[in-house]
């Protein structure tokens, strides 16, 4: 079922992109880096056609604190799809609420990640051997590790592993413009950072994407005009942006405008 809600996670299990451990995962509750996520992956994944899964996601939702369930509910910006897939369970669906809602939600509903995977080779400053984790392990480390280790695996092979990291409530607006500095970070990685809202209002975000040569060109000259002068003539001659980009960065300069 459609919970009407996307973010970078969500959108694979949508997808269909995602290996049954990891939907068992998340239907058990785990692989949630805050509330939204977690009760959009039950919705999502309460008819999976996988028996087990579909179990898990039963008892995942019968386990939920009513109370917590209930004021999350209560949020204006709950999708429609969410509230409706409660209510036919017969959670008592309050009304949206404009007053403060005394909980925090910046964490699943039930937390049933508490234990984080040891890294192997943390002495080694790169932090190399991150590799050598399964995939789910690098999912648990990229919501819920350190700033150092979200460095890395936002650059990680496997996309749902850098998908978590910018689905992760613990990363911020510094990490998000470094990531975007970085030149091994995926087009997926710079796509969806240029369609976040919230992020892109940040100067220093809109400046990396359009001198990443992985973002894709479409959004790059989106963010072109909103340069200034110096940044504008600095693009015109950075060798790692699109050539597109440069040559559109040069006619804004000539038609003077800036």
């Amino acid at each position: 079922m459609d919970p009407g809600f996307r973010s970078p996670l969500i959108d694979f299990f949508r997808r269909g992109e995602v290996a049954r451990d990891v939907r068992l995962l998340a239907a058990q509750g785990a692989l949630a880096p805050r509330a939204q996520e977690q009760l959009a992956l039950l919705v999502l994944l309460s008819d999976d056609p996988d028996p087990e899964i579909a179990r898990a996601v039963s008892a995942t939702l019968d386990a939920l604190p009513v109370e917590a369930l209930r004021a999350f509910l209560s949020r204006p910006d709950v999708p429609n799809e969410m509230r409706t897939f409660f209510a036919g369970l017969g959670i008592d669906v309050p009304e949206p609420a404009a007053a403060p809602i005394p909980f925090d939600f910046d964490e699943p509903l039930l937390d049933t990640l508490s234990e984080l995977p040891d890294e192997p080779g943390a002495g080694d400053p790169e932090h190399k051997q991150l590799s050598s984790l399964s995939v789910l392990d690098r999912m648990k480390l990229a919501m819920k590790g350190t700033r150092e280790q979200r460095a890395v695996l936002i650059r990680d092979s496997n996309k749902l592993v850098s998908a978590a990291v910018l689905s992760s409530p613990k990363v911020n607006e510094a990490e998000i413009e470094a990531f975007t500095k970085m030149g091994n970070c995926s087009e997926d990685v710079m796509r969806t950072i240029g369609q976040n809202r919230a992020w892109t209002k940040n100067y220093g975000i809109i400046l990396g994407l359009c001198k990443h040569p992985k973002t894709p060109p479409a959004i790059a000259m989106s963010f072109v005009q909103r340069l200034n002068e110096r940044d504008l003539k600095n693009l015109t001659t950075d060798r790692n942006a699109r050539e597109g980009l440069r040559q559109l960065a040069k006619k804004m300069l000539t038609k003077g405008k800036i």
